[in-house]
């Protein structure tokens, strides 16, 4: 029987925390260890965690934030197990969650990335993602949000899986982590699943939605929120488009693709002149990186076993 731990990243996230733990307690297929990574919360969360008394709980307290990506890369470098199930802290699973995408794992020895059916907590009968998608203009989504849930109950290959609820395969992890890192802790939060996603592509793993696991989740980042947002932030969300960009696509395919591409690029420049000017200084920002991103890009394209045809077919 395949082994599956469960890791948490917390961020002041104590009025969701409880709910989330209960939820992966009843889980009916074993959970072997549940690591919780908590990013120096300023409220009660690890009081609350640790009051659960779950027996194979592990917890890690942080002195800073190190982001998503920083916080489940250490929870991975706990676990040995053969699944990692990379959950929010503002994600409730349905008891059969684990179980019905561990049988779909079995289904499919090719698949890297598993998602369930992920169900919106404030709108009934609503996806909040079905999976990840992305476009020519190189932007990313997840599948199916807003939408209702009956135009998504087959199962299907995806693109990738949201990082909200992820199940991933350690043989994936290993063979796509870069500098010991599954997720870039240059991302530090959003589009790093997105990041992971295309990286499993170029190395040959596929991703999976499957409708039968369900999951209720309450999103973070609503829209019209963006403002609210501190500067690093936005920054992050900002930039990350570009590392993702220079990590994983090619050149051809983005001369092909400059149609919708430049379209997008030049009403996000106007928008940031009027808008977000203090984002501006991000494109030099990327470009001072530049090194360490070709060098992450190289390895990539090292490790390509897919061809481009494959990989490019989910781009719509």
């Amino acid at each position: 029987m395949k082994t599956v731990s469960v890791h948490i990243v917390t961020y002041n996230s104590g009025k969701d925390i409880e709910a989330c733990l209960k939820f992966v307690a009843t889980q009916s297929y074993p959970v072997e260890k549940v690591i919780v990574v908590d990013n120096a919360s300023g409220d009660d969360t690890l009081e609350r965690v640790r009051r659960m008394g779950l027996p194979n709980l592990i917890v890690v307290s942080n002195d800073r934030n190190n982001g998503f990506a920083g916080g489940h890369n250490q929870a991975i470098q706990l676990s040995d197990c053969d699944y990692h199930l990379v959950l929010n802290p503002d994600v409730t699973l349905h008891p059969e969650y684990l179980q019905v995408l561990m049988e779909a794992a079995e289904r499919h020895p090719g698949a890297g990335s598993l998602t369930g059916l992920l169900l919106s907590k404030s709108q009934l009968g609503i996806v909040d993602s079905a999976g990840l998608i992305i476009t020519r203009s190189r932007r990313a989504f997840d599948r199916g949000q807003g939408e209702a849930v009956s135009g998504y109950l087959t199962e299907q290959e995806v693109f990738g899986v949201s990082g909200a609820a992820a199940l991933y395969s350690r043989r994936m992890i290993d063979s796509i982590s870069l500098d010991g890192e599954f997720f870039d802790e240059a991302f530090f939060a959003y589009k790093e699943d997105v990041d992971v996603a295309w990286r499993a592509q170029w190395a040959g793993w596929k991703a999976y939605c499957v409708p039968g696991a369900t999951a209720s989740h309450e999103r973070g980042w609503k829209k019209g929120s963006r403002g609210e947002r501190p500067l690093f932030v936005r920054r992050h969300s900002f930039e990350n488009r570009y590392r993702l960009i220079w990590k994983n696509d090619r050149m051809f395919q983005l001369l092909l693709h400059l149609p919708f591409i430049l379209p997008f690029e030049l009403g996000q420049l106007g928008y940031l002149i009027l808008k977000e000017g203090d984002l501006l200084s991000s494109y030099l920002h990327i470009l001072k990186n530049a090194m360490d991103l070709n060098r992450k890009r190289r390895e990539i394209r090292f490790k390509a076993v897919k061809s481009v045809k494959e990989v490019y077919y989910f781009f719509k």
